[in-house]
């Protein structure tokens, strides 16, 4: 598909998520670059002008630290990486309320972990907090909360957290800038005469295939990230863009519909909220395994899950947990909020729905997860 054809679904968005890297935000030696943030909080007001909503994912506190102490490599534990965080926040949003208040806008910060995204009512609070600033004009700027958060309920890097962030608020578009011009058929680092990708229709082995190694020094994203970030946003029916932050007016271009960078096309059926949390927003508690017909049935005819086309339960979760569901070769597909425990599950796994009373004493549902309560990993 040509770049042009799609060109319709990204000038009439208007609700936009724009996430950008450390390595756009800074130099090489960490310090940041003024110049750069300058535009970018220009463009940033410059669509708002324009009637969109807009909100920005920024990466660069820990950079940011590491630039103000004079620290020339980000160190390797969590603490020293927490302490530089929280230097670097306040010194990075006092930056951006300075460059954004030369054009008259107002900004307001929000930290997030993956707790805050776990848990459905936080999950609704901080959609509402970002909801209530937008209709107040304001453009929020979002970080994960590094001074706080460790390995374990990381979000894992700002190109997941924007995706995250586009599914929380419904944005009709995603962007992520980097310091690379978009997705290419090879390393154009390595090879000079790699051709980029204008569109990917659709997100298969052979486009995870190129995505190479982590990116610089001072971020912690890569392609593999920005191609995870494509598949969550895509899932959830919105576009996603990859292109260059350096680019001159790059965010103009790419509302106007320009060739600029590599477009994810998002998949024509756009889920319910519920179904997007439950499917990105929260913590998977362990993982049932189905045979290809109950695969079929939840793919191609949207049916519930049923115990009879359950093979195997890992795991040790209770009702209501949000769990993996695979293949028989362990291949994700989707993702659901299960009626029963793993304990209950290992029972009657393969089962007929009329069985399970007679297996457990009671028969709470006839699903083990409800077509509502599952969302499709396509």
């Amino acid at each position: 598909m040509q770049r042009t054809q799609c060109s319709q679904m990204i000038t009439e968005a208007k609700r936009i998520v724009v996430k950008v890297g450390t390595s756009s935000l800074t130099y090489a030696n960490g310090k940041l670059n003024l110049p750069q943030i300058d535009l970018l909080a220009r463009q940033l007001t410059d669509l708002y002008n324009q009637g969109k909503e807009v909100v920005l994912v920024s990466s660069g506190a820990i950079a940011t630290g590491m630039g103000r102490l004079g620290l020339e490599e980000k160190p390797k534990d969590i603490p020293q990486k927490q302490a530089l965080a929280a230097v670097g926040q306040g010194v990075l949003l006092h930056l951006y309320e300075k460059m954004f208040a030369e054009y008259g806008q107002i900004v307001a910060q929000l930290l997030l972990t993956k707790a805050d995204l776990d848990n459905h009512m936080r999950f609704l609070n901080a959609r509402n907090t970002l909801l209530a600033l937008l209709k107040m004009g304001i453009i929020p700027i979002i970080n994960e909360n590094d001074t706080v958060s460790i390995d374990e309920i990381r979000i894992g890097d700002n190109d997941t957290l924007a995706a995250t962030v586009g599914v929380l608020i419904e944005a009709d578009l995603v962007i992520l800038l980097s310091d690379i011009q978009g997705l290419y058929e090879s390393d154009p680092r390595k090879n000079p005469a790699a051709k980029m990708l204008e569109v990917v229709e659709k997100i298969d082995n052979s486009i995870e295939s190129l995505a190479g190694a982590a990116g610089s020094n001072l971020g912690t994203g890569g392609m593999v990230t920005k191609i995870m970030a494509a598949k969550i946003a895509n899932n959830a029916g919105i576009p996603l863009v990859i292109a260059h932050g350096a680019e001159e007016n790059v965010l103009a271009k790419i509302v106007k519909g320009e060739n600029v960078g590599t477009l994810f096309l998002a998949n024509d059926v756009k889920p319910h909220l519920r179904k997007c949390w439950i499917t990105f927003g929260c913590k998977l508690s362990g993982a049932v395994i189905v045979d290809d017909g109950a695969k079929n049935a939840l793919i191609s005819n949207g049916k519930s899950l049923l115990s009879s086309g359950i093979k195997a339960v890992e795991g040790n979760f209770s009702k209501g947990a949000v769990v993996s569901i695979c293949d028989e070769n362990k291949r994700e597909f989707a993702r659901g909020m299960v009626n029963y425990s793993s304990k209950e599950l290992d029972i009657i796994k393969g089962a007929k729905s009329r069985e399970i009373y007679d297996l457990l004493g009671y028969k709470d549902y006839d699903e083990v997860i409800h077509r509502d309560n599952l969302g499709l990993l396509l």
